[in-house]
C-alpha cells in the first residue's frame, strides 16, 4: 500500500535524520555508561542518544480518520433520535434557555455522551488492592451500553503494567511500611495547619534537607500537591513582562501554572532545539509586544521525561541556549526522578550535569517515591521567596507526616542511607527491564516511541476500536494496562502506555510481552518499518542498527 516503504529504505532514511539530528560521524563509537560504569562526560551524551519516533502509517491515518467520523455521525443521528423521542435520554444534558449561551461545550458533551459512553470501561477501572507488581482489579457489568455501572464481588488477579511505581515502593510490607506505622503513632494522620501557621513540623524540616541533599542543591520546598506544585509556584517566579518558552507537550500543571503567571506563553515544537533557538533569538531581537522592551526575564519550562511520549529531554542543549541567551530553565522531573540517572537523581544524574545549570528543579513523589505531593529545589533564595510567597505555604496544609516518612524511608534507600545497596538494586532493575522490554516490542514490529532509557513506553495502535480492543484483551489476559486517545493526544496516535516498574521480575516481562505479542497478532497493529536497533542491556553502539 501506498503507506508502506522499504524497509532498507526506511532505515537508511531513520540513520540520516538520526545522525544529523545528533551531529556525529560515527553513530557506532563505543560509549559505556550507566549503573556500575564510568558516566560519560556531557559532550559524549549524542554517541549513546537513542529516541524513535516512526511517523504514522498512511493507511493507518486514513482509517483512523474515517472510524472518527463515523463515530461522529452515527453520535449525531442518534442525538436526533433522543430530540424527537425515539430513544431514551439518558444523559443529565444541559437546557437550551433562549438568550443564554451554553454553560458548557457542546462538543465536549457529545463527545462525551456519544464515543466515551460507549467504552468507558476502558478507563476509571475500580480497584481493591495497593498499585504494585500486581493489581486486583474490581469487575463491573452494564447492562445499558456504558450509562451505568455496578460493581460485583469478583475481582481479577492482574500483573499491573499501568501504574508509576518506578522503583517499586507503592506496596504494603516492607521498610516503608513500618515507618509509616511508627509515624501515624507520633504525628497522626495530619498537622492540621499550613506552612506559615504552625503546620511545618520537624519531619517537614527533615524530608526538605534530605531532598536538598539528594539534588545537590541548597534548598527545597515541599506541597501536598503534585498538580499544585507547578499551578500554586510558577505564579511566584514569573509576573507580567515575562517571557515563557514551554514545550508543546508539557503537562497540564505546567500549562496552567504558566497561564496564572500572567506572563507571556510562546511554545515550541517537542524537544526542538532548533525551534527553541528560534523563539529565543526572535524574543531578544523583538522584546515585549507594542513596547518592545526587553523582556523581564525568559524562563524556557522543560520536563525531564514526557509521559505521552515517553522522550527525554536534550536537557545538555537546553542548558547551552540558556547561556547563550542568559534564560532560565524550570525542570519539571515528575517522572524522571527516581527512575533514570545512574544514581536515581533524575534527567540531571542522567546527562552527568552539574545540578547548578538548573535554576529550578521540580518532581513528584508519586511516581518512583509511592507516596503524594512534590518539591521544588533550587537556591535558598528561591525556596525563601516561594515559603513567603506561594499559594501553596499560605493557604494549603502542609504534606501529612505519614505521607512524608514514606518519602524519607524510600529515598535513604535510594541513597544507600539505610546501609545496603537496595536503591541501587532497584535503579539497575529498572534499567534492565526497560531495555529489554524495548529491545523485544522492537522486534516483534510495533511502534513504540521515546527513548530507551524511558521507563514510560508508548505502543502505537491508532485506530480508536483497536485501542479499546488491546485495553480490553490484555486485561482478559491478566494484564492491566492503560490506553490513551484523542483528546489526551492528537486524533491519529491513539496509543497504550506501559509503565515498567523494578518490582517487575524478568518473569512477569516475558509474560506481559507475550500477551502483547498475541493481542498485537490478534488485532494486526505491528505498524513498525523500522530496523531492530542494535542497544540491549549495555550503551555500546547506542545509536547503531543491525
Amino acid at each position: 500500500m501506498s503507506g508502506l516503504v522499504d524497509k532498507s529504505t526506511m532505515q537508511t532514511s531513520f540513520r540520516f535524520k538520526l545522525k544529523k539530528f545528533l551531529n556525529v560521524t560515527n553513530c557506532s563509537t563505543k560509549i559505556t555508561n550507566g549503573y556500575g560504569q564510568k558516566h560519560p562526560k556531557t559532550s559524549d551524551w549524542r554517541k549513546t542518544w537513542w529516541e524513535s519516533f516512526e511517523e504514522t502509517p498512511l493507511y493507518a491515518a486514513i482509517w483512523t480518520y474515517l472510524g472518527y467520523g463515523m463515530l461522529v455521525i452515527v453520535g449525531y443521528i442518534r442525538d436526533f433520535l433522543r430530540d424527537i423521542g425515539l430513544e431514551t435520554q439518558k444523559s443529565c444534558t444541559e437546557p437550551k434557555i433562549p438568550g443564554f449561551v451554553p454553560l458548557y461545550q457542546s462538543w465536549e458533551n457529545f463527545y462525551t455522551r456519544n464515543l466515551y459512553r460507549r467504552v468507558r470501561d476502558c478507563w476509571n477501572r475500580p480497584v481493591c488492592s495497593v498499585a504494585g507488581a500486581y493489581v486486583d482489579v474490581t469487575e463491573r457489568l452494564t447492562h445499558d451500553c456504558g450509562w451505568n455501572f455496578e460493581l460485583t464481588d469478583n475481582f481479577q488477579h492482574t500483573m499491573n503494567f499501568g501504574s508509576y511505581n518506578y522503583l517499586g515502593f507503592a506496596d504494603n510490607v516492607g521498610p516503608c511500611k513500618d515507618s509509616v506505622d511508627k509515624t501515624c503513632k507520633r504525628y497522626g494522620l495530619s498537622s492540621c495547619g499550613s506552612r506559615q501557621e504552625l503546620g511545618q513540623l520537624d519531619i517537614h524540616h527533615e524530608l526538605e534537607d534530605l531532598i536538598a541533599q539528594f539534588l545537590g542543591v541548597e534548598a527545597a520546598i515541599t506541597v501536598p500537591m503534585g498538580f499544585a506544585t507547578n499551578s500554586m509556584n510558577m505564579p511566584c517566579i514569573a509576573k507580567k513582562g515575562s517571557l515563557i518558552l514551554s514545550d508543546e507537550l508539557n503537562h497540564a500543571s505546567l500549562v496552567l501554572g504558566s497561564r496564572l503567571t500572567g506572563s507571556t506563553i510562546r511554545t515550541y515544537k517537542h524537544c526542538d532545539m532548533e525551534d527553541l533557538e528560534r523563539k529565543l533569538r526572535t524574543a531578544i531581537i523583538e522584546g515585549q509586544p507594542r513596547t518592545h522592551k526587553a523582556w523581564k526575564k525568559i524562563i524556557i519550562v522543560i520536563e525531564g521525561v514526557y509521559s505521552m511520549e515517553g522522550s527525554i529531554v536534550c536537557l545538555p542543549e537546553v542548558v547551552r541556549l540558556k547561556k547563550k541567551y542568559k534564560a532560565y530553565i524550570y525542570l519539571d522531573e515528575a517522572h524522571s526522578i527516581g527512575a533514570i540517572g545512574p544514581n536515581g537523581r533524575g534527567v540531571v544524574d542522567y546527562f552527568n550535569m552539574s545540578p547548578s545549570d538548573i535554576d529550578i528543579r521540580m518532581g513528584t513523589f508519586t511516581k518512583s517515591f509511592g507516596s503524594a505531593g512534590g518539591y521544588i529545589a533550587g537556591s535558598k533564595r528561591l525556596v525563601n521567596h516561594l515559603k513567603c510567597n506561594s499559594h501553596s505555604s499560605i493557604y494549603s496544609p502542609v504534606m501529612p507526616p505519614p505521607v512524608a516518612q514514606q518519602i524519607i524511608t524510600s529515598m535513604k534507600i535510594i541513597m544507600g542511607l539505610n546501609g545496603t545497596d537496595e536503591g541501587r538494586r532497584r535503579i539497575l532493575q529498572l534499567k534492565d527491564n526497560i531495555r529489554y522490554f524495548r529491545r523485544r516490542l522492537h522486534e516483534m514490529g510495533f511502534i513504540i516511541y521515546g527513548n530507551k532509557d524511558s521507563p514510560v513506553v508508548p505502543i502505537l495502535i491508532y485506530y480508536p476500536s483497536k485501542t479499546v480492543a488491546f485495553s480490553r484483551e490484555c486485561l482478559k489476559r491478566g494484564l492491566a494496562t492503560v490506553v490513551v486517545g484523542f483528546p489526551a493526544t492528537s486524533i491519529i496516535e491513539s496509543r497504550a502506555r506501559i509503565c515498567l516498574s523494578s518490582a517487575h521480575t524478568r518473569e512477569m516481562v516475558d509474560r506481559a510481552l507475550n500477551i502483547i505479542d498475541e493481542v498485537g497478532n490478534l488485532l494486526r497493529i505491528k505498524y513498525s518499518n523500522l530496523a531492530v536497533p542494535r542497544w540491549c542491556e549495555d550503551d555500546k553502539n547506542a545509536n547503531d542498527i543491525l
